[in-house]
């Protein structure tokens, strides 16, 4: 393996103990910083050994896309793993052929047809957002907005995904809620603490968290358990009286609604229908990835908005010659969300600077050739486990002037060099299924929420915490006020 990687640099190892005195150094709230400042003095693709684990770590756009673009190096790396008692193998997780015929089952629900009537249900639940934060826009309080769009962004993915209102916004109280929120903060905890991502030594170390951790998957478990068995029954009753009226999946956007759910449970691999397990596995995958990147996103946006005063102005204008002064009562369209260049704009440089998932981890199961104008032709040897650091790629200097400033106009007149080697989405096979979902869902809640609001630069800066999403450790604190027109 050290034949194979020595035309790649990377920090001084320490015979068998290999650079664990660097490691040692990186925690999650300085690895962004730490990252950069490893990338500028060992190079933009660079090795780590930690023992006799293999590490190669690339925020180089050149080789980013040779990973992107290969339909084999899809494996995701061990980290991954302290998701998979929540999730199982669902798609976030799985490999091989469990992966391919899942990602083709559940693309039709991503078509723009499905789209166009999910903007219904992202209008409404937005309106809720908006009467939720309503108490605190007086101008003076401190608002963690997170803990609002959190709560937003699950209302959202339930009805859409699974067909059902969860009343999270409203509801704070409900077992289900509050359930994938501590289950969140647990799993972010585990994936801080390398020697955690073991179930042993998390039950040896931690055995009241474990216990914890085992029932918060119970009630998660429990409740997606209960919605799929509710829905199957509605479409074979359905079934029964009009079978005309079932959704044809192949027939993508000819009747109403046609949910994740939905598809799942009338979708069959080689002949056999789904199991109630394999339905729930990406039920929950889709609860999880669909809500809190979506809300990591939207939070980090609008914290940057309300230390831009100029930024802000410039948007809602577009906005408000788009949708009026006053209330919006014009129905969202694909088309109509389209047409606001700038906010297209602003969402970019948000994700430029804060991607939802700053880190993929794939493990290289067999060897990886590739070629490279700087590095020349190369091979990372299987066992390698590959880092792919997007938010060090997007913030790389050699790419983006300014890079750590919040400049939209950069993205006006593209050049092209933000290409599928730098997508905050990822790109290539493994590619987010859901980014057009997730960039209508930001579209819809920055129009709903900037024609009502003013952001205002109030409370403590973030303090960014990288994990598999990217958090602020003390939340998103801004101030709201009712704009007047």
């Amino acid at each position: 393996m050290r034949d194979a990687v020595k035309n790649i640099g990377g920090p001084f190892a320490v015979p068998i103990l290999g650079c664990i005195h660097l490691l040692a150094e990186i925690n999650p709230q300085n690895i962004k910083e730490k990252g950069e400042e490893i990338f500028d003095k060992y190079g933009r693709l660079l090795k780590i050994w930690a023992f006799n684990r293999l590490l190669i770590c690339s925020s180089d756009v050149e080789f980013n896309e040779q990973v992107f673009a290969s339909n084999v190096h899809i494996s995701k790396v061990q980290i991954y793993g302290v998701l998979q008692n929540w999730l199982g193998l669902g798609l976030l997780l799985s490999d091989g052929k469990k992966w391919h015929s899942r990602r083709k089952i559940i693309t039709p629900t991503f078509h723009f047809k499905i789209l166009e009537q999910f903007l219904e249900v992202f209008d409404s639940q937005s309106t809720v957002l908006l009467d939720c934060l309503a108490e605190k826009a007086d101008g003076k309080s401190v608002v963690d907005v997170y803990q609002y769009i959190s709560l937003y962004t699950l209302d959202i993915i339930a009805e859409t995904a699974m067909g059902t209102k969860v009343h999270a916004q409203t509801n704070k109280t409900m077992d289900y809620t509050t359930a994938v929120k501590e289950m969140t903060d647990l799993v972010s905890w585990r994936v801080l603490r390398l020697h955690l991502n073991s179930d042993l030594l998390f039950t040896i170390l931690h055995p009241f968290k474990k216990m914890r951790q085992n029932q918060l998957i119970k009630i998660l478990h429990n409740f997606t358990k209960n919605v799929i068995e509710e829905r199957r029954a509605f479409l074979e009753k359905k079934l029964k009286h009009d079978s005309d009226n079932l959704m044809d999946i192949n027939d993508v956007g000819s009747k109403k609604r046609c949910g994740l759910l939905d598809v799942l449970l009338q979708s069959t691999v080689e002949g056999q229908p789904l199991s109630d397990e394999d339905i729930r596995e990406e039920v929950d995958t889709f609860m999880f990835e669909g809500h809190d990147t979506t809300a990591s996103a939207l939070s980090f946006l609008l914290h940057l908005l309300s230390r831009d005063e100029r930024v802000q102005n410039k948007l809602l204008a577009e906005v408000r010659e788009a949708y009026g002064y006053k209330e919006i009562t014009e129905p969202f369209t694909l088309m109509n969300l389209n047409e606001l260049k700038y906010l297209d704009c602003v969402i970019k440089e948000g994700l430029r600077l804060f991607p939802s998932v700053p880190i993929i981890g794939r493990s290289i199961k067999e060897d990886f050739k590739y070629k490279h104008s700087k590095y020349g032709e190369g091979v990372i040897p299987k066992g390698t486990e590959l880092i792919v650091s997007l938010i060090a790629t997007l913030r790389n200097p050699e790419r983006f002037d300014n890079p750590h400033d919040f400049i939209p106009e950069r993205h006006e007149n593209s050049d092209g060099r933000n290409n599928l080697g730098a997508s905050a989405f990822s790109a290539g096979a493994r590619n987010c299924i859901g980014q057009k979902f997730a960039l209508y869902v930001m579209k819809i809640t920055m129009v709903k929420l900037i024609h009502k609001y003013e952001f205002l630069p109030l409370g403590e800066p973030i303090r960014p915490i990288v994990t598999i999403v990217i958090r602020s450790e003390n939340g998103m604190q801004l101030g709201l006020r009712e704009r007047v027109a």
